[in-house]
């Protein structure tokens, strides 16, 4: 495309206000606290305590997607039946719910009227208020991006490979973790990548599940409620630092010349 076409210049034009549109808010934000405000935020027990516990939980969210999710999105890139679709879009429904609802939800059969709360209980297990129902929320809303993620990569992976190592006399499991994990690997990482990012910045389910423990996104709220911007916004920097070190971590991740044989 010659760069002195209407359309490159078109291009460029909208490519502009879309970078202005995302930059500019948030390099307000990166530059408005002070080093020496970032500073000591990040000694702020209360505030190291939330940006623990949001990557704690995230990371948690993202292993309990990996365990379960893979074998799924297995599935769902090698096989064709009926019901398919309708299965991946249940799998895409946390992406379009609106959050609080989302929490609503979780807490609809997690509280102690619905038999699975019950049962929940007597097993000492508690979703309301706990660490426990904040990754609850966070497999949630982020196992679709896992999924998704991976689904992708298997797809990628040519079935002719899988097809030799069974007709060897490999099983299925052997094939799966010799063959095709290794060729997926990239995507894998890129979905528990996904998934953690997508966990760490969720607010409106979590505060309706789990005000107490604090995470960063709630104790964000609190402070911008209670104090204004100038005490929410050193948290607010640390956070956005965390997301932007997982996307370039992402970016990386799935720069060309990854993509299997």
């Amino acid at each position: 495309m010659s760069r002195r076409e209407p359309f490159y210049l078109m291009s460029l034009s909208c490519g502009v206000v879309v970078l202005a549109f995302i930059l500019l808010p948030l390099v307000e934000l990166l530059t408005a606290p002070s080093p020496a405000m970032l500073r000591e935020t990040l000694q702020d027990k209360n505030v190291f305590l939330a940006i623990r516990l949001s990557i704690c939980t995230a990371a948690a969210a993202a292993g309990i997607s990996f365990i379960v999710g893979t074998p799924l999105a297995y599935l769902l890139a090698r096989s064709h039946f009926r019901g398919k679709h309708l299965i991946e879009a249940i799998i895409d429904l946390p992406i379009v719910i609106p959050h609080p609802v989302v929490g609503i939800a979780i807490l609809g059969v997690a509280g102690k009227n619905h038999w699975l709360g019950q049962m929940l209980a007597e097993l000492g297990i508690r979703i309301m208020g706990s660490t426990t129902g904040i990754i609850t929320v966070l497999t949630f809303v982020g196992i679709p991006f896992y999924i998704n993620t991976l689904k992708s990569g298997i797809e990628a992976v040519s079935p002719r490979l899988e097809n030799v190592s069974r007709s060897l006399g490999a099983p299925m499991w052997s094939t799966f973790f010799r063959i095709t994990f290794p060729l997926a690997w990239r995507s894998v990482l890129a979905g528990l990548i996904m998934c953690c990012a997508r966990a760490i910045s969720e607010f409106g389910a979590v505060v309706v599940i789990a005000y107490h423990p604090m995470i960063a996104p709630v104790l964000i709220y609190e402070r911008y409620e209670a104090y204004g911007l100038n005490y929410s916004q050193p948290v607010a920097v640390w956070l956005v630092l965390v997301c932007l070190t997982l996307f370039l971590l992402l970016r990386i991740l799935t720069l060309p010349g990854k993509k299997a044989a």
